[in-house]
């Protein structure tokens, strides 16, 4: 065989292996990019991404065939999460979606002002600033709005409820996460003035803080305990549960995570409903929708969690009517 037409042969052969690794990589390079970031961990939203992908299957977009996704885990220290934000920026992702965090979104929109913004977070998007109304946000962000801080005054009734007659209640609030914390501080200062209870705040915003409270709590003997719905605190809930269980205050959460692990109570939104939302329209503004023009969504349910068998424990009734408005019931 002459040389010219070994090597003819030889690359008639070889081209397909070579380059279909070569079309893989472009196809992936051309792919858009989301950028997400949580406050807390992979291991904190497990129960949630699958609802994201959903959202974005059903905007007709998956992961690894034809949008790709970066991953940032700010495991509950909100100081860093600017330093992710900029990082997803200087890496020009195609749209940033960030969830349950008000700091994250407030970082966001302080990043840029170009690239899509996707929040997910519980104080009022207009009041602090992110968004210039719900039905047209203008500029480069919108999202989902929890109400997690306007339902945080009917989440202390349902306690009180739970637990009649008492007349102290601590207010376990992270002081890092200083928005939402006044947010949320506002309606429960006036909902408990109302009620007639007095408000103990406990701030704490890492670990050993959260042991501080609890020690105050016991030394003060508060008699029922309110757990804001911070990002930090829900990254912290296992424990928190489990210094409420040992110290036998009744507590009330914001989150249905913390009453799976064996906390009394929770009042919150439905999160699956929030995360397949918040890919919906993250696949919308991949297809070419502005955020600017898509109204931010607020929650359509807000849900009550109780665990009968730590109420046992604590040695107390649930009231029927309670019971009745319950949408889930751990016995």
């Amino acid at each position: 065989m002459r040389r010219r037409e070994f090597i003819t042969l030889l690359g008639a052969t070889a081209a397909p292996s070579l380059l279909r690794p070569l079309a893989a990589r472009a196809q992936q390079a051309a792919m858009p990019v989301i950028g997400f970031l949580h406050l807390t961990s992979q291991d904190q939203t497990r129960g949630y991404l699958p609802d994201f992908h959903r959202g974005l299957a059903d905007a007709g977009y998956i992961e690894g065939k034809n949008v790709a996704i970066e991953y940032r885990w700010g495991e509950g220290h909100n100081d860093r999460l600017p330093t992710l934000i900029a990082d997803l920026v200087r890496r020009q992702v195609s749209v940033i979606v960030t969830l349950e965090s008000t700091l994250a979104a407030l970082a966001a929109k302080e990043a840029t002002q170009t690239i899509p913004v996707i929040f997910m977070q519980g104080a009022d998007p207009v009041r602090i600033g992110l968004v210039d109304s719900l039905s047209r946000p203008g500029g480069n962000l919108t999202g989902i709005n929890l109400f997690l801080a306007e339902v945080a005054a009917k989440r202390l009734e349902f306690l009180l409820v739970l637990v009649p007659g008492v007349k102290s209640v601590g207010y376990l609030r992270n002081p890092t996460n200083p928005v939402f914390a006044e947010s949320e501080t506002t309606e429960v200062e006036a909902a408990a003035r109302s009620f007639g209870v007095k408000l103990v705040p406990l701030n704490a915003s890492d670990s050993s803080g959260i042991e501080r409270a609890f020690r105050e709590i016991a030394q003060q003997r508060i008699e029922a305990l309110f757990v804001s719905a911070d990002g930090f605190l829900l990254t912290h809930s296992e424990q928190i549960v489990t210094l409420a269980s040992w110290t036998a205050v009744p507590a009330a959460y914001g989150w249905r995570q913390a009453v799976m692990r064996g906390g009394l109570m929770s009042y919150g939104p439905d999160f699956h409903a929030s995360w397949r939302q918040a890919g919906i329209y993250a696949g919308r503004i991949l297809k070419g929708e502005k955020p600017s023009a898509l109204p931010v969504q607020q929650v359509a349910k807000v849900e009550v969690c109780i665990n009968q068998v730590t109420a046992k424990k604590l040695g107390m009734t649930v009231p029927l009517l309670l019971l009745g408005r319950a949408d889930e019931v751990i016995e």
